[in-house]
């Protein structure tokens, strides 16, 4: 098997595991939301980068955590963590201050049960839980399964947002960064 359909058809197990209400869950807690901040430690703090990113195509207000200009978060925003574990140590006092200031918290994660998902208004458990989908798997190394599964989501997230609220490709543009 080619590391290319390795990687494809892991991405897709743990998709098909991934509960389909996870995306209309995560969707509605963004739009209700005041502002969003987004955070994440290594390689899903590169993700956390992504879906930050298309939220702000998408027309809403959003900041990473951790950059010099992100304000003070308050009563009313959301805090989106995107952790593995769900036991980053970097991100664990930053989720305890996000809910001490009144915002609600989700967590994306491989697992339902962390001190993180213990503190959260929504847990999405990429890959429902099933620690067997991440195990150790030669040409996926460190992650590598969570967080393209996670990446995978969280697009498909966006693209159902974009078709939910009938956003254009020139309207995203409009939005898209022209300082790059």
């Amino acid at each position: 098997m080619s590391s290319q359909q390795l990687i494809l058809d892991k991405i897709t197990n743990v998709l098909k595991a991934t509960p389909t209400n996870l995306e209309a869950d995560l969707l509605k807690i963004v739009d209700e939301a005041g502002r969003i901040f987004i955070g994440g430690a290594g390689r899903s703090g590169l993700v956390s980068r992504f879906f930050a990113m298309r939220l702000v195509h998408s027309g809403y207000k959003v900041s990473m955590v951790g950059e010099i200009v992100t304000p003070s978060i308050q009563s009313g925003d959301l805090f989106i963590v995107i952790s593995g574990s769900g036991e980053t140590e970097t991100l664990l006092p930053l989720v305890r201050k996000a809910k001490s200031q009144g915002a609600k918290l989700v967590v994306i994660s491989m697992k339902a049960k962390s001190t993180m998902a213990d503190l959260a208004d929504l847990v999405v458990p990429v890959g429902a839980n099933n620690t067997d989908l991440f195990a150790k798997t030669h040409g996926m190394p460190m992650g590598t399964t969570f967080e393209l599964s996670t990446l995978i989501f969280l697009e498909s997230a966006i693209a159902t947002l974009v078709d939910q609220k009938g956003l254009t490709e020139e309207g995203m543009r409009a939005i898209h960064a022209n300082l790059e």
